[in-house]
């Protein structure tokens, strides 16, 4: 039986990792491939998940830890994935503040499960916005030394390192980033590519149908620094309805709120490393995020319908602590429903920061 190709995308939050594994999965399906795909998150109501299945995607969520700590609940979320019919891919999304997974995830599944996966070149997202500041060793990134400390890590052990959101830069500024990662990671292939126009895909495709000797940079790592600086996050996930007598913009509503809750973490001096909502209502879905303090908030996906009523997930990961997170959150979409004359239930918040990671395997030397 032939192996299931696995190919892992990781990178920073706010990276473009979502956009980027709904562009592969576009591109094999439409070839005839069988696709599965696995997200990550430390908790439940997980809008990637969300927004791949409702491009009609087979999506497996390991929620509760990340991969590194929950691999076997990785392995079984692949197996699921091939009960009823069996993937030619299997596309995973790492949680965006783990690292060291090439030692954690990709070595294991070498050694253990060989017969049944064929490994791809590991690729890593750079987000442009603070992936410019933490290379350049700026002041003022929004992160303590520990968490860009986790950016950098990740980067180091990438087979590929792919510069996203080139759509949104000048070529300057994509000269800039290339030179920087040339410099730092003199090694590893910089590709360019725009997840949301699908520039550069089918370079990324064809890299990532490389066969040969990946995955094997295994990190000199301070798990103490890691754990520190994952743990400066603050985590929520939220769930919620809105409705109305009237009909709403779900677009509008799910803008306003990433809108209000920038300009509540702004005037606080916290960093957001990302925030995305997205609304669901009867097959249709929108989404709104933004990935830091120095850019736009946007509508990534448009729903374009008005609504009585909607599904919303709210993710938050911020540089601060998760009480005042979700302090914010909730004051945000009760200012938005009370502008919309909306009523608001929320049905369940997780707000916490993670812990430290102890992951199931580590291999400190690769095969």
């Amino acid at each position: 039986m032939q192996r299931i190709r696995y190919i892992m995308i990781g990178g920073f939050l706010g990276a473009g990792k979502t956009t980027t594994l709904g562009q592969l999965a576009k591109h094999y399906t439409d070839r005839g491939l069988n696709v599965g795909i696995v997200t990550n998150d430390q908790a439940t109501d997980l809008v990637d998940t969300n927004t791949l299945r409702s491009q009609g995607f087979d999506v497996g969520e390991v929620a509760g830890a990340c991969f590194c700590c929950n691999f076997n609940e990785l392995m079984d979320t692949m197996s699921r994935l091939s009960a009823d019919q069996r993937p030619d891919v299997i596309l995973a999304e790492p949680v965006g503040s783990c690292t060291d997974l090439v030692a954690t995830v990709i070595q294991p599944i070498k050694r253990l499960f060989d017969a049944e996966f064929d490994i791809a070149p590991y690729a890593v997202i750079l987000k442009p916005s603070h992936g410019r500041r933490i290379l350049k060793n700026e002041a003022g990134t929004g992160f303590s030394p520990k968490a860009a400390y986790i950016l950098s890590k990740q980067l180091e052990e990438a087979d590929v390192i792919l510069i996203n959101r080139i759509d949104e830069l000048s070529a300057e500024e994509v000269q800039e980033l290339t030179s920087l990662l040339t410099e730092h990671h003199p090694k590893t292939p910089v590709l360019q590519i725009s997840a949301r126009t699908g520039t550069g895909i089918d370079g990324l495709v064809e890299f990532l149908t490389q066969q040969g000797d990946f995955g094997r940079k295994i990190l000199d790592i301070d798990y103490d620094t890691y754990a520190e600086g994952e743990a400066e996050l603050g985590w929520l996930n939220s769930s919620l309805t809105v409705s109305s007598s009237q009909k709403f913009s779900l677009d509008t509503v799910l803008l306003a709120i990433v809108v209000d809750l920038k300009q509540r973490l702004e005037t606080a001096g916290f960093e957001p490393a990302h925030l995305k909502t997205i609304g669901l209502w009867e097959g249709f879905f929108g989404v709104a995020n933004l990935i830091s303090s120095d850019t736009p908030p946007e509508l990534s996906l448009s729903c374009g319908h008005e609504v009585q009523e909607a599904e919303v997930i709210v993710n938050a990961r911020v540089a601060c602590d998760p009480e005042t997170l979700q302090e914010y959150v909730h004051a945000a979409v009760d200012a938005v429903a009370a502008q919309h004359g909306l009523q608001v239930s929320f049905r369940q918040t997780q707000s916490f920061r993670p812990g430290r990671p102890v992951p199931t395997h580590r291999f400190a030397d690769s095969v």
